[in-house]
Order: C-alpha cells, then structure tokens, then sequence
C-alpha cells in the first residue's frame, strides 16, 4: 500500500518496563530477526522486567477498521496507548500521517488528541455532576467553541448515537448501554480522524454488546473512521473488523482479514482462538469462488441472479438451497467476477476441508 493510504506505522516499536531491564535494553541494536526478539525478551524478563510489546511493525489504513485482539497481558491496550502516545514506547518508530509522531511536542501532542484523536475506554469515564448534554460537549469546551455551537453538536452527536431526550439526564441514571453511548458522542464530537477504542463493550451484557457493535458499525459506515478496536473476544473481532492483528506475550503473531485468519492460522496459539468460530458465518464467496472473466460468462452458462462476493457461506448455503447447480458470483457492481459449485459450497461443512 502507498504512503498516502497509511493513517498510522509502527517500525520496531517496543515497551519494555523495569528498571533494571531498561538499563540492559539497547535501543541502538533493536534485533530485526524473530530470534533475536526472543533473546531480548528472555534478557529483560532476567532482569526482572516485561516486554509489554515488543518489535511491532504494522500499517493501519485510512479508514480502516483494524482490530487488535489477544488473551489478557498479550500486549493489546499497551501497544494502543503507545500508538496513542498516552503510553510512551520504549524505542522504535511511530508516525501520523506520514509525520513522525513521536516527535511532536507536549503542545502539538495536546492539539492532535482534541482535533485529530477520538478515545472510547471500558471504563465510560463521565463526569457524574454533568448532564448527558455537557459532557458530550465537554471536549469542545476544552477547545472554546461557543456555547451556542457546541450545545447545538452534542445535540446532534446525541441524537446520532440514539440518546435524544436524554440530554438533562445525569450519568447515574442511565444504563451502561447508554453511558457508553454517551462515551461514544463525546469521542465523536471533536470528529477525530483516528479513534482509538479500548473494550469498550465487554463490560455490557451479551445482547447491549451485540447492539453496541451494530450501532458502531452503522456509525462506520457512515463515516469511515480509522479505527483502532481493542478486544480478547474473536467473534466482535471478525463481526467488526476490515483486519485483525493477534498479540501474544507483546508480540504480532498474525495479521489479516478475518477469513485468511480463520482459513490460514499462523500457529497453534491462533488456531485456538478460530477452531470454535462458525466458519460459514465468516468467511465470504469470494474467498472459495472460481474466478472468471466477465467476458467469458456467457459461454460458460454464469447469467442471471447469483450470489455476490461479500456474502457469507452461510448465506450463499442459503440462497442456493434446492437450485443444485453452479452459481455465478457478482461483485459490488453487479458484474460476474466468479462461479461457486454446490459441492464447494457444502465442503465448507467439513472443517478439514476448509482448512486446505
């Protein structure tokens, strides 16, 4: 991808805590192998320190939803707070926009998080004494838009996340859903072009969380954030994300889309995250389809109503049910790009099969 596609980079980032290891810690000699990462790693933990994250290089994509997920202590919400800067790393690269961030100044650091930055935590952090209405409006306040301009915003970011008439309401009479709706609007109030959200959901019940997820989702696609979504939970990561990055022991053990994740686990540690995902549930056509050419789809019978790229298995299962013959498959713009058998359609079923 080019440059200009990329909203935030990691090169070698690390962060590493403890004193004593930090004085073994040579930032001038950062190891580019796997192996060496391990020796650091065994050196600090020596010394009585942690890699909280060690030798991370990615690349999130303008308005891309990219997903970091793991078990508890693999490293996700550390390595957010350092691509955030609210956690400083211990040594590598980090750049905004093409700019390197971890240069600018306490002052330019301070401008980017209130006109550039969107945070949502799993802790709502509202302030109790201040309606819904204030606190939506608290960040610009903190920018000195006037009043007028920015009531008339939070009312509008109210209305947006589905809080209208709750405006006077104060934040010990809402549900958690609802605070963390209000969390939400406060974050995009500032209309931040790269929001960082650290599980904000996994303190609601399954079925808030499963309405929350929808809600950012609809908000998504209306706005097309860059979204930085922390997670341990697989299934809100495939349900949300464009791609996903799996962390262990403060390491990137695998990124990809969730459909190469689930059909190509790196490892045995990723492997166990998918082996109980519902496969058909996740993977989409155009991952098993044949691929045509459009030019060659007449004489080879693909005409007419067929199923489309972005469906899942199990909606293609269901479309085609009783039709017992080759599908074509459509993209986005109504063109027939593939052909989809019955017979590959119903191997999906067979869990070894799909893992080929």
């Amino acid at each position: 991808m080019s440059s200009s596609e990329i909203t935030l980079s990691c090169r070698q980032l690390w962060k590493v805590y403890g004193d004593e290891a930090l004085k073994r810690f040579d930032t001038r000699a950062l190891p580019e192998a796997a192996e060496r990462v391990d020796e650091v790693a065994t050196s600090v933990s020596a010394a009585g320190g942690i890699v909280a994250c060690g030798d991370i290089n990615l690349d999130i994509k303008r308005g891309e939803f990219f997903v970091l997920m793991g078990l508890s202590g693999s490293g996700k919400s550390t390595l957010m707070r350092c691509m955030s800067r609210l956690t400083e790393p211990t040594a590598g690269q980090l750049t905004l926009d093409g700019k390197d961030f971890l240069s600018a100044s306490t002052r330019q650091l301070r401008d980017i998080r209130r006109t550039k930055m969107g945070m949502v935590f799993q802790h709502f952090g509202l302030f109790p004494h201040m309606s819904v209405l204030d606190n939506v409006a608290f960040p610009l306040r903190v920018q000195n838009i006037p009043e007028k301009d920015r009531l008339d915003k939070a009312r509008e970011m109210i209305q947006l996340v589905g809080l209208e008439g709750r405006e006077d309401a104060f934040p010990d009479q809402l549900s958690g859903g609802q605070k963390q709706r209000v969390g939400i609007a406060r974050s995009l109030a500032v209309d931040p072009e790269l929001w960082f959200l650290d599980e904000p959901f996994s303190a609601l019940d399954p079925l808030i969380r499963w309405q929350m997820q929808s809600e950012l989702l609809r908000l998504q696609t209306r706005f097309k954030k860059t979204i930085v979504f922390v997670t341990h939970d697989f299934m809100e990561a495939v349900r949300l994300a464009d791609r996903i990055a799996i962390m262990k022991d403060g390491r990137v053990v695998q990124i990809g889309t969730p459909e190469e994740i689930v059909l190509a686990p790196a490892d045995a540690y990723v492997a166990e995250f998918v082996k109980e995902a519902p496969r058909t549930r996740i993977i989409k056509v155009k991952q098993l389809m044949e691929a045509v050419s459009p030019k060659d789809t007449s004489a080879a019978g693909l005409t007419g109503e067929g199923v489309t790229t972005d469906m899942t298995l199990e909606e293609a299962l269901s479309w085609s049910a009783g039709r017992g013959q080759s599908l074509p498959v459509h993209d986005s713009e109504g063109r027939t790009v593939g052909v989809i058998t019955p017979e590959r359609l119903a191997s999906v079923l067979n869990s070894q099969q799909l893992g080929q």
